[in-house]
């Protein structure tokens, strides 16, 4: 039976959707295509329709997960009253992002494995990273003047520094002293 143009269109997304949450919660290497099609409740023959490959797949799906990360940080510089680095540093470095890896920064989960990947995962890497450092150096007042974006580079290594660390340890205590030393926005 074949399916509509719109229909296709919708079961791809549904497959870049789950591919994103699924590889940064288990990593790319740590997803199979059987997994993943199932929990995007289809068939394996469905993914080679749709995708080259696993890696054509994992180029998308972190675009997509960089995407919904710069949807995340404009949402919370929306709300931010005062001080909007410390909003970020608050709603970034909390439990939550802390104990749901799924739904959270891409970078933190994946940005280690990107080099080990084809060019066009690494270019999403570029261009997500680009778009996060402008909406930071907005945030911060900083602007890109003459191209110098290193605080907005600074202040977002730290988050994600901080944020890997604090799920890299086993210790509940030592994790929640490494992100409430971080949250300072300075």
């Amino acid at each position: 039976m074949r399916v509509s143009q719109q229909e296709a269109a919708k079961n791809r997304e549904r497959v870049v959707k789950t591919a994103s949450q699924m590889f940064r919660k288990d990593g790319y290497d740590g997803t199979g295509i059987a997994a993943l099609m199932k929990a995007a409740g289809m068939t394996n023959g469905a993914f080679y329709k749709q995708f080259d490959s696993k890696e054509a797949l994992i180029a998308e799906a972190t675009a997509h997960g960089l995407a919904e990360n710069a949807e995340g940080w404009r949402r919370v510089l929306d709300r931010a009253e005062s001080d909007a680095l410390q909003a970020i540093a608050e709603w970034y470095l909390s439990e939550a992002h802390l104990a749901h890896p799924g739904a959270g920064c891409t970078y933190a989960a994946l940005a280690s494995e990107a080099p080990r990947h084809e060019e066009p995962v690494r270019k999403a890497f570029d261009d997500g990273l680009r778009h996060t450092l402008e909406i930071i150096a907005t945030a911060a007042g900083s602007g890109n003047e003459a191209g110098d974006d290193s605080t907005a580079i600074r202040y977002l290594s730290r988050l994600i520094g901080a944020l890997t660390l604090a799920r890299a340890v086993d210790d509940p205590e030592l994790s929640e002293r490494i992100l409430v030393a971080n949250r300072s926005a300075e």
